[in-house]
């Protein structure tokens, strides 16, 4: 009699540990679009101040602030936000905290209210993913050096239809994620966009101490025969339109 009800309790118990192992982050990335130094100013202190300490209240332990190096195009142009949620729930909860946080509301009042004559930036810009099923939860880098050294790289990759999108996420997850971290590419999140401007696209960002590492990091990738195997395998073939390319490094507040 104990071995009947004993097989149930841990029939159950296998589901949840399976239904919790098949959990994936969801990730917003916000751009913000700026034209000047005072709107890059009031952007940074209404992050650092109000936004991220209120996040951390509000159970999302960390959240990543980056901007474009010296070199990039869009250099002094944005300033970008990265926030991992552990769940849909945890995202669509969001806003109602944050109306609710007190303290959140009297840090960030300057960007809050802001007048429509001075706004803290001219236009934002977002992404929300889906992490993948190969790297399901956001990791942090272990980078060590200064952050301003660093070199954040946010990459999109661009596909023609929604089927050969499937087959580069598949490609990730089957393979290519595994060489990344073979070479310590270093990580933080491999994401599926599902609500964005430049869909289908899959997003991810890897990590390097300086620019001279992402460089040597590449042209390893470039050189490895397992990525070399698997790139002229038919089921990948024109799988993608447009690659772009963000080398960023992360604030002195960001949490990553």
């Amino acid at each position: 009699m104990k071995n009947k009800i004993f097989l149930p309790i841990l029939f159950f118990a296998f589901l949840a540990i399976q239904a919790f192992a098949q959990k994936r982050d969801f990730y917003e990335l916000r751009i913000y679009h700026i034209e000047n130094a005072d709107q890059e100013s009031q952007i940074d202190t209404y992050l650092e101040k109000a936004l991220l300490p209120a996040l951390h209240r509000n159970g999302i332990p960390k959240a990543g602030v980056f901007k474009p190096i010296a070199s990039q195009a869009d250099a002094g142009k944005k300033i970008y936000l990265l926030i991992p949620y552990s769940s849909m729930k945890a995202y669509s909860e969001l806003e109602s905290k944050l109306a609710k946080d007190q303290s959140y509301q009297m840090a960030g009042t300057a960007y809050i209210n802001a007048p429509f004559e001075n706004p803290p930036y001219t236009r934002i810009e977002t992404a929300f993913l889906q992490a993948f099923t190969g790297h399901p939860r956001f990791a942090e880098s272990k980078v060590t050096g200064p952050k301003k050294d660093r070199v954040y790289e946010l990459r999109s990759y661009e596909s023609p239809t929604e089927k050969l999108y499937k087959q580069k996420v598949k490609m990730f997850n089957e393979g290519e994620m595994d060489i990344f971290t073979k070479l310590e590419f270093n990580p933080i999140f491999y994401g599926e966009v599902i609500a964005g401007a430049n869909m289908p696209n899959l997003m991810y960002m890897t990590t390097f101490s300086d620019i001279e590492s992402r460089d040597a990091h590449w042209k390893a990738f470039g050189a490895d025969p397992d990525w070399n195997r698997m790139k002229v395998l038919p089921e990948y073939q024109n799988i993608m339109t447009k690659n772009d390319q963000r080398l960023l490094y992360p604030t002195d507040y960001s949490d990553f």
